[in-house]
Parts: structure tokens; sequence; C-alpha cells
């Protein structure tokens, strides 16, 4: 098995794609320039290249010549190329260029790990036998890329025993790759809440209905889901968002119209079923009680990331052959983000697993914040694993 050693010759390339899709970051369905980059680098290690998969995936197959009897097995390997809509605030030489867009997850150094790994496995095609697909995909951030993808025949077109994705973790040991046994990730789920009323003076407020106190014993009353309709010994999460009532110019006036909107998370389908009824139900009730109106709705978004036994073990395997049995990270304890891997896994077994990034260079530099940013240092470790990874599934 390839140690992160082994592929230190190819780390200033990863770098340097690295910092390139940093400094031009894109969002979702709209990564032309990091699918185009992709493209060329897969197609100059003579690999099969396929475009416009959800728009702008990119997905590259490479057939392995190991082994005497040849193999029939595929795998899939996916990374993720969107970047977030917020404004990037760490000075580095290669920081965003485009206004408004930042990799403030990681994306960049999980498209440069994966492009790193298809490069040294075309140049050792007899380390192992079957047929690996690199899966590039697109608009992982909250847009449902992974869901795209399936349903446009990801996995018709390109079939697959197994499916793999990988994310960098901060305040993990610098390397360690952690395997969940099952749960990875928790469902990513919206809700929103609009509570319309009578207006009126602030000075008067009898003769007005008063959405705004409402929406606020509404979100108070959300908080009791959780404590008190979910099993101590399950979880779950409902957070409020974002808030919208009134102008700032008029503090004398009770608006009529409020609207709230937040997240709500969750590991299993009972929890998660539990939310989508409870979160309108007190919206209605609230209403009733001061008599508004209020129109309330629960989206299903990301499910939650469920890793399946079989590929657990083989992924176990492969960060043990690849960083040793003291940097593999058996059953970390599952977070709640959401990932839209989980609908690859829905689609077909897989694992997802945890690449250790250390702490953060900046004190607030974790995921979603402007002042994160990929650890380099890491490159070589994620690539080593993917291409482990491949030689444990298809040797």
């Amino acid at each position: 098995m390839p140690s992160p050693d082994d592929l230190d010759a190819l780390v200033p390339a990863m770098t340097a794609w690295r910092r390139d899709i940093h400094a031009h970051p894109e969002l979702g369905f709209e990564e032309r320039r990091t699918a185009a980059l992709v493209a060329e680098e897969l197609r100059a290690a003579g690999i099969e290249v396929a475009e416009g998969l959800a728009t702008t995936g990119v997905v590259g197959t490479l057939r392995g010549r190991g082994g005497s009897g040849g193999g029939n097995r595929a795998i899939g390997l996916r990374a993720d190329m969107d970047a977030l809509a917020m404004a990037e605030v760490t000075g580095l030489p290669y920081a965003s260029t485009v206004p408004g867009k930042m990799h403030a997850c990681g994306h960049d150094g999980h498209t440069a790990m994966l492009l790193g790994a298809a490069k040294w496995l075309a140049a050792n095609p007899d380390r192992f036998s079957g047929t690996v697909h690199f899966i590039f995909q697109p608009a992982e951030e909250s847009l449902g890329g992974a869901d795209v993808m399936v349903k446009e025949g990801l996995f018709d077109r390109f079939p697959v025993d197994a499916v793999y994705g990988m994310h960098n973790m901060l305040d993990q040991e610098l390397g360690s790759i952690a395997v969940p046994k099952d749960r990875a990730l928790a469902s990513s789920d919206t809700w929103e809440a609009t509570f319309t009323g009578k207006g009126g003076h602030g000075a008067r407020p009898h003769l007005a209905t008063d959405a705004p106190l409402a929406a606020a014993q509404f979100i108070t009353a959300l908080h009791s889901i959780v404590a008190r309709q979910v099993d101590p010994l399950q979880s779950a999460v409902v957070s409020v968002g974002h808030i919208a009532a009134g102008d700032a110019k008029a503090p004398n006036v009770i608006p009529s119209k409020v609207f709230v909107n937040g997240t709500a998370r969750a590991f299993r389908p009972e929890e998660r079923a539990m939310l989508a009824e409870r979160i309108p139900a007190i919206a209605r009730s609230i209403a009733a009680t001061f008599g508004v109106e209020v129109e309330a709705r629960y989206h299903h978004r990301t499910p939650p990331t469920i890793n399946h036994a079989e590929q657990v073990q083989v992924a176990l395997r492969a960060a043990a052959a690849t960083v040793g049995p003291d940097a593999t990270i058996d059953d970390p304890e599952p977070i709640t983000p959401g990932e839209d891997f989980a609908f690859m896994l829905n689609a077909r077994p897989g694992a997802y697993v945890f690449l250790g990034m250390g702490p953060p260079a900046h004190p607030e530099g974790y995921q979603h914040n402007p002042h994160y940013d990929f650890n380099d240092a890491v490159l070589k470790h994620g690539a080593a694993f993917w291409c482990s990874l491949v030689e444990t599934e298809l040797s």
C-alpha cells in the first residue's frame, strides 16, 4: 500500500491545484473553471473523462491492469468542488479573487487530493485490478449536487460496487483518518413559518393582532422539541437562522408579518419525521393562541450520512495501511452538519471518512468561517488514502 511519502512527488502539483482553485472559487452548478482544470489534468494522465453531469460534474474512469485474471469490480471515489457565498478575510497570497465567494470548507483540497490520487493510480495501473471512477461533484453546499448526479444516472453510466467520500476535519490529529461505524453526519433539513396578523401602532397594541409576539413564542416553544420530545439517548437539533419583520426605522410600528426560518438535524428517521410533524404543528398552535394566521412548511433536504458495514471495514484497513493503526480512528463521534454524499450512499454501499487537519491556522478559522484555509500538509495523506483504498478494494 502506498504511504503518504510515496506521493511526495505530487505534492507541488496538488498544492498548486489547490491554491489555484482556492483563488478562483465558484458556487454550486457554476464550477466551470474548476471542472475544466480537473478534466484537463485527468486527460493529461490518460484517464477517460466525461463532463457535464449535473451541469458541471466530471467523472474520470481508470482501469487497472493488475492481477492475473483481470477484475470486474468497480468503485467510485468522490470529491466536491463548490465554494461558499461569503467573503474571505485571510489575506493569503492565494486568497479568493472573486468578491463574495470563498472556499471556506476545504472543497478545494478535496478536489486536489482526488486529482493527485488519480494521477498516481494512472501511473501505477498494475497495482490494482478493476475500475475506478473519480467523481468530481458540483454543488454540495445545500444545493444537492449529489442527488442531481444520481438522478441523472451517475451509477447507471458508471456502475460501482461501492462509493467513498472524504472530508477534512479540523482539531483531528494531522494526517489521521477517522472512519464512523455507521452514523457519520446528520440529516440537513430546513423549515419556515410566516406569521400574519394585523399591524398597528406600537402604543396601541390592543388594536392590532401581534404577529411578532406569536413568532417570539414560537421560537421559544421550538426548543421544547429537542428538550422534551427526543429520547435523551438519541439526538436532534433545531435552530433559528433568520428572522425578518418590520423596519428598523419604524420601531413604533407593530408589523403585520413576521418570517422565521431555520434548520433541523437528526440521525434517525424517527427523529427526522417527528421534527417534520412537530415544527409546523407548534407554529399552527401558537398562531391560533394569538389570533394570527401562519403558513408553516418543513423541507426535507439532505438525508443522514450513514456508512455501510462492509465498506467501513475496507476503509479501516486502507487507513491503517496508509497512516498506521495509531492514526486510524475507529468509530468517532458523529457530527451534526449535513453532507449530500448521503444521496450516493443511499444509492450504493459505501463509507464516508474524515481526514485530520490538526488545529486551524487562525483561532477562528473553522469551516464556514472567513478565516478558514485548508492545510496543504495533509494533501499527500488524503491522496495516499485514496490510492490505498483502491488497492484494498481492487486487489
